[in-house]
């Protein structure tokens, strides 16, 4: 035995249901399975998991599969749909009848529902009671309808070695004779799961801890079918910052909502949920590399682990400041259009490209770097904030008419040209820079907030410049022809 738990290739594998998007905790179940199939040489495969007819939609599942192309976790093989695989579920639970594994049930839905009562007046565990299970068949009426049920043990128990939980124990007796085939000749979940594990080769199941009591009755059909045992790890669930199960109220779940909404980006959230509940020593910021190469079961901890945005968030403005400024720009652009509600000129992506040392450095989302980058496509006169108008009052716009000459005279428009015009300005007034650079960047952007005023000027480009700064001098700044001034770079 290795200490992958098999001497054989490792395959693990992820089996969302394509009942709605890719949850946050599916995602990290994926890179889970993803990364130590990475760590072991293994395969990683994908199987959907349509048979619930009603509630499985093709945009649910292009949705996982856009989720996880997002993320890097596509799978090595073509994707397996198990509804697809659905002749040879019957196949196996026919095999299982034939050789005395599993028998028919003939009771009926009125007869069940009798059972249920009796079991809750009683206050017992509410399973079936095995009425059918030494039944001889032709004591049915002719053509009444069956399911198949599988013949658990009952007697002694069945144990888990679970790679996270470690030793778990069952006793045969909780256990009931789960059906297998419905009277339609549809296979049920629990029996179509253990079947495509075993023809996919899957020797790892990496899953959530709400699968563990599964586990003990799937292995049951597998121990009929003599086959291979995977190894069993059940990951604990996320819970939300307040160390409730994750839901709604905290905040998006779906992987879509934090790249399209939040303004994630990849590496960012595939770092934090490698976190979640998985460590190793103080090593925060870790590389896709990194953790294939440090990865295994063994880190993964037993206790839920609490989702917190804002350290999502900090994790996320880390990452931004290290991505390439052009794959930045080109994430900005269409974020920066929705906010204008207008298309952006065709040298937009260049302009921010430019832009992005001084936009990044403080942004903790592409979100924020587009709300930086407003005022590079603004058209004049702009919308002023109340803080800033009240920044623009007569002796600023005096401040400002200087500050106009100063810069009209600046032959090369570099940043260094322009910061040494500004500090001579704030230098004959006797003003600390920050005096004159707040006037300024209010007249620049219509803010009170913005990337560095030297850098501001450089990237409006100088005649773009003097232009808001014309028009921020005029006593009203209601006057002026709007949309005569557009931006041009």
């Amino acid at each position: 035995m290795s200490a992958t738990g098999l001497n054989k290739q490792v395959v693990t594998r992820f089996a969302p249901s394509p009942t709605g998007y890719l949850h946050i905790g599916g995602a990290r179940t994926a890179l889970f399975n993803w990364l130590f199939a990475r760590h072991h040489g293994g395969k990683f495969l994908l199987r959907i998991e349509d048979t619930d007819r009603a509630r499985s939609t093709d945009d649910a599942v292009a949705a996982i599969f856009d989720g996880l192309d997002w993320l890097g976790l596509g799978g090595d093989e073509e994707p397996v749909f198990q509804f697809a695989r659905t002749p040879r579920h019957a196949e196996v639970a026919n095999h299982l009848l034939t050789g005395g594994h599993a028998y028919r049930c003939y009771a009926t839905t009125e007869e069940l529902a009798a059972l249920r009562e009796e079991q809750r007046a009683a206050k017992q565990p509410m399973r079936y009671d095995g009425r059918w299970r030494d039944r001889d068949p032709a004591e049915a009426p002719d053509g009444a309808p069956f399911v198949i049920r599988i013949k658990a043990p009952r007697t002694g128990e069945t144990v888990i070695e679970d790679a996270v939980q470690g030793r778990v124990v069952v006793q045969n007796a909780e256990l009931d004779d789960m059906i297998l085939l419905r009277s339609d000749g549809t296979p049920t979940y629990m029996l179509a799961v253990v079947v495509d594990d075993h023809d996919m080769g899957v020797t790892h199941v990496i899953r959530g801890d709400d699968h563990l009591n599964n586990a003990f009755r799937q292995l049951a059909i597998i121990r009929a079918m003599g086959w291979d045992e995977p190894v069993y790890a059940h990951i604990p669930l996320i819970h939300g910052s307040d160390g409730a199960k994750l839901s709604k109220r905290h905040g998006a779940l779906g992987v879509d909502a934090y790249r399209d909404e939040m303004g994630m980006l990849p590496e960012a959230v595939i770092n934090y949920l490698l976190r979640l509940g998985w460590g190793h020593g103080d090593e925060e910021m870790i590389s896709r590399d990194r953790a294939v190469e440090l990865f295994d079961i063994g880190g993964v901890g037993r206790s839920p682990s609490r989702f917190d945005i804002r350290k999502l968030e900090n994790l996320n403005g880390h990452y931004l400041r290290e991505a390439d400024d052009a794959r930045l720009a080109a994430l900005v652009a269409p974020r920066v259009a929705d906010r204008l509600n207008e298309p952006l000129p065709d040298n937009a992506d260049a302009l921010l490209t430019l832009a992005m040392p001084s936009l990044k450095p403080r942004a903790k989302t592409l979100n924020e770097i587009a709300e930086g980058a407003e005022f590079l496509f603004k058209n004049c006169p702009l919308d002023f904030d109340e803080k800033a108008l009240a920044l623009l009052d007569d002796s600023a716009r005096a401040l400002l008419g200087t500050t106009a000459d100063a810069l009209v005279a600046v032959q090369s428009w570099t940043a260094e040209a322009i910061e040494d015009a500004i500090r001579r300005v704030a230098e004959d007034a006797s003003l600390g820079l920050g005096k004159v650079a707040q006037p300024l960047r209010a007249a620049l952007t219509g803010r009170t907030t913005s990337p560095g005023i030297f850098d501001v000027l450089f990237l409006l480009g100088k005649e773009e410049s003097l232009n808001r700064l014309t028009i921020a001098m005029r006593p009203s700044l209601a006057e002026g022809s709007k949309g005569e001034h557009d931006v041009r770079h």
